[in-house]
C-alpha cells in the first residue's frame, strides 16, 4: 500500500482556526477520503514555521488524481484557502515530500 506524504503552509495566526475546522471535517469529504481508498491520514503542524506535514496511506495512489474534480473536494478548498497558501484553484500549494526512511 503506498505511504504518500506532503507539506503545505498554513497562515500565521490561523492554527486553531485549522484544527477546528478538521476537527469538524464534513462528513461528505470523509466519506469521498474513504471512497478513494485512502488510510490513516494524519496532519501535522510545524509550530516554528507553520509548515503542515500530511501523511496518508492509500490503495491505489492514482485515484488521488480523481479529487480535484469532485465538488466536495472543490469546495473544501474553497472554505480552506483563507487560511492556507492556495494555488489558483483552491487547492493548496502542497510539495511532495520523498521518503527517506521507514521502518516497518
Amino acid at each position: 500500500m503506498p505511504r504518500l506524504s506532503f507539506k503545505m503552509k498554513l497562515h500565521k495566526g490561523f492554527e486553531e482556526e485549522y484544527k477546528k475546522r478538521h476537527d469538524e471535517i464534513w462528513n461528505e469529504l470523509k466519506e469521498l477520503l474513504m471512497q478513494a481508498g485512502v488510510k490513516d491520514y494524519s496532519i501535522f503542524l510545524d509550530e516554528e514555521t507553520n509548515d503542515l506535514f500530511a501523511y496518508l496511506t492509500i490503495d491505489d495512489a492514482t485515484k488521488l488524481y480523481e479529487l480535484p474534480h469532485e465538488p466536495v473536494m472543490k469546495k473544501w478548498w474553497s472554505y480552506m484557502k483563507d487560511i492556507m497558501e492556495t494555488n489558483d484553484d483552491d487547492s493548496p500549494v502542497a510539495i511532495p515530500l520523498k521518503e527517506v526512511f521507514h521502518l516497518p
